[in-house]
C-alpha cells in the first residue's frame, strides 16, 4: 500500500463519514454546497471582487453555478443559477458571467471534470503574471501532486469561444493550470475534490513566494513530493467539512 506520511488509505476508509456517527454537517441542498464553496474559497483568497465562476454539473445534466452580479462572499443557496448543458439558464434571478463557455468547454471535453472553477487569485495569480510554475517546500504544498501548467496563450477575457475552446484544449488532462497574466483554473470530479485542490495550489503559491522573499531554499525533490501526497480523489478527512462549518458558524444565511 502507498504511504502518504502518516496518512494512507486504511486512514481515509477509517475516517469516512460511517452511519451512526454523529453527521459532520448538517445535510445541504446542492445550491448550498455551492454556496458554501463559494464562501469557503473567497477566504483562501480566490477573492477578486465579483470575479470569478464555478460550476457543477449534476447528475441530471445540468450545471450549477454562482451568478455574475454578487461577490463569493455574500452568496446564499438561493442565488445559485441552474443552467443547462449548453449554459442557458433555467432558473435563478440573476445574470451568469459571459465567461461561461470555458466552464461549457471543459464539462463538454472531459466527462469526469463535473466541478470547473476560475478565479482571478491572490497566490496562484502572482505566479500566473510571472508565467512561473512555484517550487514545492512543504507537505500542505505538496497535497495534490507535482504537475502544474503554465497556459500563457492569454489574449483577453474568456468570452470568445475559441479562445475558451484552445484553453480547455490546453489543459489536456491537468487537475489545474495557471492561466498567465489572469489567474487559476482547477477542475475536479467534485466539490471535495476540487476544495482540496484550491487550497492546496494557494498554499503552494503563498509559501513559495515567502520563501523566495526571504532568499529562497531547497525545495522538495519529486520523490518526496509524490511520497507525502494524499490521494486526491478522496480528499483530505474532515478538512472539507471543518472548513464549511467555520462558514456555517460566521453567517448560517448561506444555507437560506
Amino acid at each position: 500500500m502507498k504511504k502518504y506520511d502518516g496518512l494512507n488509505q486504511a486512514m481515509v476508509e477509517r475516517f469516512a463519514p460511517q452511519p451512526g456517527r454523529r453527521p459532520l454537517l448538517p445535510e445541504l441542498s446542492a445550491k448550498a454546497q455551492v454556496a458554501l464553496m463559494c464562501r469557503m474559497l473567497f477566504r483562501e483568497g480566490w477573492n477578486e471582487h465579483i470575479a470569478g465562476h464555478i460550476t457543477w454539473r449534476q447528475r441530471d445534466g445540468t450545471i450549477l453555478t454562482n451568478p455574475w452580479e454578487l461577490a463569493w462572499d455574500e452568496l446564499t443557496a438561493s442565488d445559485i443559477m441552474t443552467l443547462d448543458a449548453h449554459g442557458k439558464i433555467i432558473d435563478g434571478e440573476w445574470n451568469i458571467t459571459p465567461a461561461i463557455g470555458l466552464h461549457i468547454q471543459l464539462h463538454d471535453l472531459r466527462p469526469e471534470v463535473n466541478v470547473v472553477i476560475h478565479n482571478h487569485t491572490h497566490w496562484s495569480g502572482i505566479w500566473a503574471n510571472l508565467q512561473r510554475t512555484p517550487p514545492i517546500y512543504d507537505q500542505t504544498g505538496a497535497h495534490c501532486g507535482l504537475e502544474l501548467p503554465v497556459y500563457n496563450e492569454y489574449r483577453g477575457t474568456f468570452e470568445d469561444e475559441a479562445t475558451t475552446l484552445s484553453a480547455a484544449e490546453a489543459l489536456g488532462n491537468s487537475k489545474w493550470a495557471l492561466l498567465a497574466n489572469h489567474g487559476a483554473l482547477v477542475v475536479g470530479k467534485d466539490l471535495r475534490q476540487a476544495h482540496l485542490r484550491v487550497i492546496t495550489l494557494e498554499w503552494r503559491c503563498k509559501r513559495a513566494y515567502e520563501v523566495e522573499l526571504l532568499g529562497g531554499a531547497e525545495p522538495l525533490s519529486d520523490e518526496v513530493v509524490e511520497k507525502v501526497s494524499i490521494t486526491d480523489p478522496n480528499g483530505f478527512p474532515f478538512l472539507f467539512e471543518a472548513m464549511a462549518r467555520r462558514e456555517l458558524r460566521l453567517d448560517p444565511s448561506i444555507l437560506e
